[in-house]
């Protein structure tokens, strides 16, 4: 499943008006734009980087985007946290998911239950697809960057006139008067509309969020090599009967010479332990369904989706200190082990469950069994420890340059 030219021309179009200074809604807006003034591109990426840094956002004052999506460490988290601590006003209040990388989602399409890939086979439906955050119900980053604000698990704020109040304090009030126009405060939801925008576009400025500066690139360049070992991994990554990896993290250029992303965006089942260290877990009837629940709603009847997540990306996995949506993981070695061994020795994954411990049993014909997956317990598995440590030597190279020297 690959990106098509369409699913990139958003960001196409932000990019261009970055680099050429030209009005965003010259090049964005089908209708005019509810603000007393026409906005320019570079100046929002501008405040967004402002508001992506301000901790007063927070209702406990404390807690940024940034806190959570460290620019050191490719807008991910800085922890091995499974959740990060909340910004609202009760800090004990726990989210259910981990806080994924913000790095190279330019191209992320909208959800659908359906997708055709237009790069590939047009007639498959490849299933659900796309959308922000781990569930995919964000249309956008202009969507997603409204969740946290007014998350009671993350920045805590009480409602959109709470943020609003916020703004208005803020010393930056005044950029974003100039902005959008002297009255912008004047309503509540222009202005939330106004700062959730400036974000959006912040999050769409190339060298910040997706350089593709990695070793990797370069060697797609044509100026750089992979050592032996790195090439071995690659080789097994891409081998649909080993690592099957780039079934799903596409590792080679687009029809069109886009660079990879290392995701299709697919949503998928494949059965991460449960983590106890989600307070949420604490109640053995609480499940974390992904598309089916419990933080999406609109797709609770779906029962052939539940238990599955968004497929994140590769590109910096090697500076994760917690992996999948639940943070149950804690090294990149561990992760790449499970996918071999899931099956072959689902007791030495499941607290000495024979099944997956965080999947009710009416939803396991919902896993995932493609290799390295789809073999029965005691089998050997589909990847030895050295072919493990082959994949994760080449998984190093996608981590990019300004990540290297921080």
């Amino acid at each position: 499943m690959r990106c098509d030219t369409r699913r990139r021309r958003f960001s196409l179009v932000l990019a261009a008006a970055l680099l050429c200074g030209l009005p965003a809604w010259s090049l964005l807006a089908q209708s005019p734009p509810p603000y007393s003034r026409r906005v320019d591109v570079a100046q929002l990426a501008a405040l967004g980087r402002v508001l992506f840094f301000d901790a007063s956002l927070s209702a406990s004052g404390r807690v940024s985007c940034a806190s959570c999506h460290d620019p050191a460490h490719a807008f991910g988290p800085s922890n091995a946290l499974a959740v990060q601590p909340s910004g609202g006003l009760s800090p004990d209040r726990s989210g259910l998911r981990a806080a994924p990388t913000l790095r190279y989602l330019q191209s992320l399409p909208p959800f659908s239950e359906h997708y055709f890939d237009n790069d590939g086979d047009d007639s498959v439906d490849k299933g659900p697809t796309g959308g922000h955050m781990w569930d995919g119900r964000a249309s956008s980053a202009h969507e997603q960057a409204r969740l946290p604000l007014l998350s009671k698990a993350e920045m805590g704020n009480a409602d959109v006139a709470a943020v609003v109040a916020k703004l208005r304090r803020a010393p930056y009030a005044a950029q974003l008067r100039a902005a959008f126009g002297a009255d912008l405060f004047e309503r509540d939801a222009a202005a939330f509309d106004a700062a959730t925008m400036a974000l959006e576009v912040f999050q769409q400025s190339p060298a910040d969020f997706y350089p593709f500066s990695s070793r990797y690139d370069a060697v797609l360049r044509g100026k750089a090599r992979l050592s032996v070992q790195e090439a071995r991994g690659l080789a097994i990554f891409n081998d649909a009967d080993k690592g099957n990896c780039a079934s799903c993290h596409i590792s080679e250029p687009t029809q069109d010479g886009a660079f990879p992303l290392f995701t299709d965006f697919g949503h998928i089942a494949i059965g991460v332990p449960r983590n106890p260290a989600i307070p949420a877990n604490a109640d053995p009837r609480f499940f974390d369904l992904g598309l089916c629940g419990p933080l999406r709603t609109d797709l609770r009847s779906q029962e052939g989706d539940c238990g599955r997540f968004r497929t994140p990306t590769l590109r910096n996995v090697a500076l994760k200190r917690s992996f999948f949506h639940n943070g149950a993981i804690h090294s990149l070695e561990d992760a790449v082990r499970f996918y071999a061994q899931r099956d072959t020795d689902p007791q030495g994954w499941y607290r000495g469950a024979a099944h997956p411990d965080d999947l009710p049993a009416r939803y396991r014909a919902n896993l995932n069994a493609d290799p390295p997956f789809g073999r029965a317990p005691g089998q050997k598995p589909a990847l030895d420890e050295a072919e493990i440590a082959d994949i994760v030597a080449f998984l190093k190279t996608l981590t990019d340059a300004d990540q290297l020297t921080r």
